[in-house]
């Protein structure tokens, strides 16, 4: 029996994620025209939204060169014939079993390590097939990566480029620091600083590593430095500063922003987008007036819209609620949630119970991660049902 699918937005059921297909195909299009202006290849993260759907409009339908950060998205697009996939997570040797099932299936499977044991893994892999390796360098956002200050930088490199079982492909940055940034002039310098940071790096390629070795062993050292340098890509992640690119950044190879499927209040906030560009949305339907209290109860909580953003303690919440700039969600239990007044009292008549909301999220990555299905429309229209990956 056929999905029945319903017919208009009004229609939905709730709470649900909504997905504005013309924002979005506008906003793949638009990072495509960054991209090519800048001369570099948009390898698209799916992280955020996790559909074969989604990921043919930001690869223009080429089933080409896209970023997962979970093997289960891996095995979705290898399954539904996508090639050239760069599994941008640090490799450990649990994760080897999967990645060498897909290395085997796909023309081009890249992994990426971070330390000595993501090198050693692979090493002792086992593996009939050559693995194609990034190295994640940190630029000063703390998190994964071998910071770009360290030795471990060439030494890795040095390790890499000398195996008999990996080839050495590049360089994965996160310029995450743009998630502090206010504006695109802010956004564009931070991306300018990490790109030197990287073209740093890439210098200290020719430096020779400080080892007490023989010359001989030295000597070769140095000449795996050079090769494995010289042939270096460079790809970046952060939908901040591929939004709002330095012309500097024409020096990389490659762009892998995630977030910019769906935009977000937190990207409005940094001054990634506009509020026009933000194409995911939660519906709710109020089920409750609390008119004593000056609150509207809806069904959605924590478990459709989740909690990003409530750390920042913003006064009026992270969240907007379209139409209604006087109302703010100001609390939430599992799958209920409280709509206030900002300013005076609400006109419960205005909003019956029965009546929907639509509520922005402020992280649509974690937003998006809390629902099974997307209803996905144009205008006042649904058009198809898209069904994301889960687990890991």
């Amino acid at each position: 029996m056929a999905e029945q699918i319903p017919d208009k937005v009004l229609n939905v059921p709730t709470p649900c994620f909504l997905v504005d297909l013309d924002k979005l195909t506008r906003n793949a299009k638009v990072m495509q025209s960054r991209c090519d202006k800048l001369g570099v290849q948009l390898r698209p993260h799916t992280k955020t939204h996790k559909t074969v759907e989604a990921a043919d409009i930001l690869s223009a339908g080429r089933r080409r060169c896209v970023t997962v950060s979970t093997l289960a998205e891996a095995e979705l697009y290898a399954e539904s014939g996508y090639d050239d996939i760069l599994y941008a997570f640090p490799i450990t040797t649990n994760k080897i079993a999967r990645c060498r099932k897909l290395n085997d299936k796909l023309g081009a499977f890249h992994v990426m390590l971070d330390s000595k044991a993501g090198y050693q893994a692979l090493e002792s892999s086992g593996t009939k097939k050559l693995w194609s390796v990034y190295l994640e360098i940190d630029v000063m956002y703390n998190r994964t990566g071998v910071s770009w200050k360290s030795d471990d930088v060439v030494e890795l490199a040095t390790l890499i480029s000398g195996s008999d079982v990996m080839t050495f492909r590049g360089l994965y940055c996160h310029n995450g620091d743009t998630y502090h940034n206010k504006g695109g002039e802010e956004i564009r310098t931070s991306g300018k600083e990490s790109t030197a940071v990287l073209m740093e790096v890439k210098q200290s390629g020719y430096m020779f590593p400080k080892r007490k070795e023989s010359e001989n062993a030295i000597r070769t050292i140095t000449c795996f430095c050079i090769m494995a340098f010289l042939a270096v890509l460079f790809v970046w992640g952060s939908t901040p500063s591929c939004s709002h690119p330095d012309d500097s950044m024409s020096s990389l190879e490659e762009f892998s922003p995630g977030n910019y499927v769906f935009y977000d209040l937190m990207q409005k906030d940094i001054g990634s987008c506009k509020m026009e560009d933000i194409a995911g949305r939660v519906a709710t339907r109020i089920i409750g007036h609390k008119i004593d209290l000056n609150i509207l109860i809806i069904d959605c909580g924590f478990l459709a819209l989740s909690k990003d953003g409530m750390e920042n303690n913003l006064p009026n919440g992270p969240w907007i609620i379209q139409d209604n700039p006087n109302l703010r969600l100001v609390g939430m239990s599992q799958e209920l949630g409280k709509v206030t007044a900002i300013e005076g009292e609400i006109n419960f008549a205005s909003h019956p119970i029965g009546s929907m909301m639509f509520i922005y999220p402020y992280h649509s990555c974690a937003t998006a991660a809390m629902h099974s299905v997307y209803f996905v429309h144009s205008g006042d229209s649904i058009t198809s049902v898209w069904r994301p990956t889960r687990g890991w």
